[in-house]
């Protein structure tokens, strides 16, 4: 019993930090978020930070994916990983991840902004973008698989075409800086990539 409580303890902290950078990442918008200020807003020593994470590198990867459960990302791209054909896959995934750059849009705005200057920062953000691009392959896998690969198009070219529309800086530039709605963003990434990439 007293090992479920200390566990139980330990798994809360845990959370504690991982919520408190996350929140700091949002509100800082790009300004260094040191473990001094983690531990502050999480109401616990630098140490105990230290006890949960090895270092900030390890934390701030554990925070991008701490957010991705806590947004259910896996529920998200059910639809894409159990679509029978590889168009359904490639228009499913667009549909999930696009939809979920808005959710995540402070803390990766924060990551892009800290990433020349920051190791760490662009450690966490290359793991995110890592995942994302596995997703884009497996999209591009079901569309080769079904013979629908766009002639010319090598399933790494192809992988890195759509990858690229579904950048995070490409979904500011359009609907911050273009205005257009959620709505439009997805209807166009899914013509540009039927365009792109199916033959």
């Amino acid at each position: 019993m007293l090992l479920y409580i200390m566990s139980s303890e330990k798994n809360e902290t845990r959370n504690r930090i991982l919520k408190a950078t996350w929140e700091l990442l949002e509100s800082k918008d790009g300004a260094d978020v040191r473990m001094i200020d983690i531990a502050r807003k999480a109401d616990i020593s630098r140490q105990a930070v230290y006890l949960h994470f090895e270092n900030r590198g390890d934390l701030l990867v554990a925070t991008t994916r701490y957010i991705d459960d806590i947004k259910n990302v896996e529920e998200r791209l059910r639809k894409s990983r159990q679509a029978k054909a590889g168009t359904e896959r490639l228009l499913a995934y667009i549909e999930a991840w696009g939809n979920y750059i808005p959710e995540i849009y402070g803390v990766a705005k924060a990551l892009i902004a800290l990433r020349p200057v920051d190791g760490d920062a662009s450690r966490a953000w290359d793991d995110r973008m890592d995942a994302v691009r596995d997703g884009c392959e497996a999209a591009i896998k079901a569309l080769q698989k079904d013979h629908k690969l766009l002639d010319g198009l090598s399933p790494k070219v192809a992988t890195d075409i759509l990858w690229m529309l579904l950048s995070v800086p490409n979904w500011e530039l359009l609907t911050q800086r273009c205005g257009w709605s959620q709505k439009a963003y997805i209807k166009h990434m899914k013509a540009q990539a039927m365009r792109l990439l199916v033959g």
